[in-house]
């Protein structure tokens, strides 16, 4: 009987110990700093797509990408498509891809999207998105720009 006494004995501390983990809901409550952490690793491949390119076209995209966070605080970086920056904020908002000689800033509803300054010049045919193309040396509107990325942000609001 002593030995089954002992394996009570020893099995209590485990089931302590499994007790102890038991406040799962610590577990479930770190998930948020898990999303940040991914909105970090999508901040620093953004950042690292930025150094590689390192020419006139990093430059573009970082001072676009800063734009960006001026006129939405709250959006949300993501990589997607083999590595392309994405700005969200409850849906895509924009993406940002550079080819060899332009950044092409494209916005996922952008056809709906009033634009009274003409920022759009790229994808005007669709139905859907529209796409402002940046080529060596030029210069974007900011104010206009910061509009047309609020006015993204207030349509994917709507669709909530």
């Amino acid at each position: 009987m002593t030995p089954v006494s002992s394996k009570k004995s020893a099995t209590r501390p485990a089931t302590k110990a499994v007790a102890k983990k038991t406040p799962a809901k610590k577990a479930v409550a770190k998930k948020a700093p898990a999303q940040s952490g991914a909105q970090d690793d999508a901040s620093a491949r953004i950042d690292a797509r930025i150094a590689e390119l390192g020419d006139w076209r990093g430059e573009t995209l970082a001072r676009m990408r800063v734009l960006i966070h001026d006129a939405d605080p709250d959006v949300i970086e993501e990589v997607k498509w083999r590595g392309t920056p994405v700005w969200s904020h409850g849906g895509i908002l924009c993406t940002g891809e550079s080819y060899k000689d332009k950044i092409k800033l494209t916005f996922a509803k952008g056809a709906s999207l009033p634009d009274p300054k003409g920022l759009f010049n790229s994808s005007l045919e669709g139905n859907t998105r529209r796409a402002l193309d940046i080529f060596e040396g030029e210069r974007v509107n900011e104010v206009a720009f910061k509009a047309l990325l609020k006015a993204a942000v207030s349509a994917n609001d709507k669709k909530r």
